[in-house]
């Protein structure tokens, strides 16, 4: 049986009913992770770092890489990178309380992106962050700093300025947070940038797995190269 988009348009507006907008977190949140995604030779790599959220300092990370089986269709993304983020976040230790997630939540044509998808699969606090907007119409931002993006009279997100004089970011809820939470906490983690630490982090360890990935390619390439010739000079 092939691949239908429309039957996976379908299953996303199923399991968007079961998206949770509302706080299911601990009364004080003590770690907070973030998840990134890289591709490198038909390969995907997972990263989760996990922070301490007080002191916002890396007490874990770990990657997974798999082989990538679906393809880049834009709004399925979620079917892409939701496989090794997963595979990633099965190997920590730790238990973060809620999970930043590099792209949209339910700030999405079928309401369910990345962090929505995430968040279901693996029952946890997930927040969508992304850097550019998807979908729904934007309001005027406000002296707070933010301000709610619509589809029709649902609030489904928020354009937030996290860093005075820089670009916003585009927030959402993913899974078991209010978009309210959801901005706090995103404005508290951005530090260095007007992108949340956590996923900084994340995007960096999987920049550097994805990176050991291509020179070991390279490196057998080269040896592949070598054999060949040895092979010649005999």
């Amino acid at each position: 049986m092939g691949f239908s988009v429309q039957e996976a348009h379908q299953l996303q507006w199923k399991l968007a009913k079961k998206v949770i907008r509302k706080n299911v977190l601990p009364k004080e949140i003590q770690q907070i992770a973030g998840v990134d995604a890289a591709y490198v030779d038909g390969l995907s790599v997972g990263a989760v770092a996990v922070l301490d959220f007080k002191s916002l300092q890396l007490r874990e990370s770990e990657t997974a890489v798999c082989k990538t089986q679906f393809p880049y269709i834009p709004t399925l993304l979620s079917f892409r990178e939701t496989p090794p983020v997963i595979c990633a976040i099965k190997k920590l230790k730790l238990s973060p309380d809620v999970f930043l997630v590099d792209g949209h939540g339910i700030m999405h044509p079928y309401r369910l992106g990345l962090a929505s998808h995430l968040g279901l699969k693996i029952a946890r606090p997930t927040i969508g962050i992304a850097k550019t907007p998807l979908f729904g119409k934007p309001q005027t931002i406000t002296k707070q700093g933010w301000a709610p993006i619509t589809d029709k009279n649902d609030i489904i997100g928020a354009t937030v300025v996290t860093k005075k004089g820089s670009n916003p970011v585009y927030v959402s809820t993913g899974h078991m947070v209010s978009l309210e939470t959801a901005i706090a906490i995103v404005k508290y983690c951005c530090v260095k940038s007007r992108i949340p630490e956590p996923i900084l982090q994340a995007h960096i360890i999987a920049t550097e797995e994805k990176s050991k990935i291509k020179r070991l390619s390279k490196e057998d390439r080269l040896g592949d190269h070598l054999g060949h010739a040895s092979t010649q000079a005999s």
